[in-house]
């Protein structure tokens, strides 16, 4: 059972002593989606620089683009909560998610250029991503100690970070090595996201058996002790109820042996989420704050604009934001642990807010090119784990993944009408227009979500 709290302790309580380490688990599954990520890099790094300059579409139909991209996986990443959480099964469906996108690198191999085949690869990709999140976000939950949840997600984050870092570089490095040959990184992504899917299958556990089991058969047994606490085997112990076997044949119910009771867990569903004030309203700030932020491929096409760079240039810039994202990932989840995890997440969108006021300000091209790709680090280091670190202490026991779905769907059908809109604003009445938008909005958000975002929930001792 769990108890918010009502004072400005925003994190649980955590116990003295030394420093305990990351856990085996939340390292493998950071190992899988650091190498899922360099497969998926690969193909994604040119797409905004291809999609508008190279087959010339309009800010609004690249908005409409990136949006649904963002927003379709919503109803799947319900889906796949609902279906994770319902027997346990977040090992299965995450996998599936996880063999999904690596089948669609196939489907971009043989496309041979039709525009339909790559849109459906790409569909197969994002689905893929949709499926898997929540599921193997609550494993991390499921494998972390309450009070460490933020260095945890930080550290899994730190990892998936460098995947998108290597996937760029190993793609242009092939592209140079065998002149442009786009089917090579293909197949070569392809093969990446198989050996993910191994390792997920013959690494990652599942759900931990512990906490399948009621807390009082988790004590020691002392001296003298039965292991069964409803069993008394002393000699003049009285006996349960005798049932008749055949003629003649009579047993004791109690010689049979007992099915150690398991605690009950909540059916999971796409309704069946957390009922507290404090779990709702992170849904509500989630989709606030989401649907004030835009997308990194405006910010890269803005930062492309404002310094006239060589479009050789282009797919370099996530790489910058990546970089600062990966130096900054573990600390803000241990800040977050230490000093509760609202601020973090509130100064992460400060620090987006910066960046927006930076591409607006008249400061030289090289001071707006390195301050608005650290402040997109730190925008994704101080929000990305550190919003389900916060979520993951309000969920019951057999709701985790649909829990954390319902979070991550709201803030990217938030994103999606964002980039909508920004786009639409930008065709309208120019970039300069819609990013004062973008910032005034983000200014609201805030403000909002510093009022409604609840404190971390501490455990009641018994």
């Amino acid at each position: 059972m769990y108890l918010a709290t009502t004072g400005r302790r925003d994190a649980p309580p955590r116990p003295t002593g030394a420093r305990r380490r990351v856990p085996g688990t939340v390292l493998v599954l950071g190992t899988v989606s650091l190498v899922t990520d360099v497969s998926s890099e690969m193909v994604t790094a040119v797409l905004p620089l291809y999609l508008v300059l190279g087959l010339g579409l309009s800010p609004l139909q690249f908005g409409l683009l990136d949006g649904l991209t963002t927003g379709a996986t919503a109803l799947v990443r319900l889906l796949g909560g609902a279906g994770a959480d319902r027997g346990g099964r977040h090992k299965q469906v995450a996998g599936l998610g996880y063999a999904l996108s690596a089948c669609s690198r196939l489907g971009l191999l043989l496309a041979g250029g039709a525009t339909g085949w790559i849109a459906g690869a790409l569909a197969a990709d994002r689905l893929g991503k949709g499926v898997r999140t929540a599921p193997r976000d609550a494993l991390i939950t499921l494998h972390s100690p309450p009070e460490d949840l933020g260095r945890a997600f930080g550290t899994h984050r730190a990892m998936d970070t460098t995947g998108a870092l290597l996937g760029p570089l190993a793609a242009f490095a092939l592209l140079w090595a065998t002149a442009e040959a786009y089917e090579t990184v293909f197949a070569v992504s392809f093969c990446v996201g198989a050996f993910g899917v191994l390792v997920w299958l013959l690494l990652v556990p599942g759900r931990p058996r512990d906490r399948e089991r009621p807390r009082d058969q988790k004590r020691a047994q002392g001296p003298g002790e039965t292991r069964d606490p409803g069993r008394t085997q002393g000699p003049g112990a009285a006996r349960g109820p005798r049932r008749a076997q055949g003629p003649g044949r009579w047993r004791d119910d109690l010689d049979a042996p007992q099915k150690t009771p398991v605690a009950p867990r909540a059916r999971g569903g796409l309704l069946a989420v957390p009922r507290s004030p404090a779990y709702r309203r992170i849904v509500l700030c989630a989709a606030l704050l989401g649907a004030a932020t835009v997308g990194d491929s405006f910010l890269y096409l803005l930062l492309q604009r404002r310094l006239d760079l060589d479009a050789t240039w282009f797919p370099f810039l996530p790489l910058g934001a990546a970089a600062v994202y990966l130096l900054l990932a573990v600390p803000a989840g241990r800040l977050a642990d230490r000093l509760g995890r609202r601020r973090p997440l509130l100064y992460g969108h400060g620090a987006l807010l910066l960046a927006y006021g930076l591409l607006l300000a008249p400061v030289p091209g090289a001071a707006t090119l390195v301050g608005v790709l650290a402040l997109l680090g730190i925008f994704y280091a101080a929000t990305d784990g550190v919003l389900m670190a916060l979520t993951g202490p309000f969920l019951t026991e057999g709701r985790q993944a649909g829990g954390l779905a319902v979070v991550q769907t709201a803030q990217a059908l938030a994103r999606l009408g964002a980039a909508v809109a920004f786009g639409a604003v930008w065709t309208a009445s120019g970039p300069e227009t819609a990013l004062v938008a973008a910032l005034l909005a983000l200014a609201a958000a805030l403000v909002c979500a510093s009022r409604l975002l609840p404190a971390a929930p501490e455990r009641t001792r018994p």
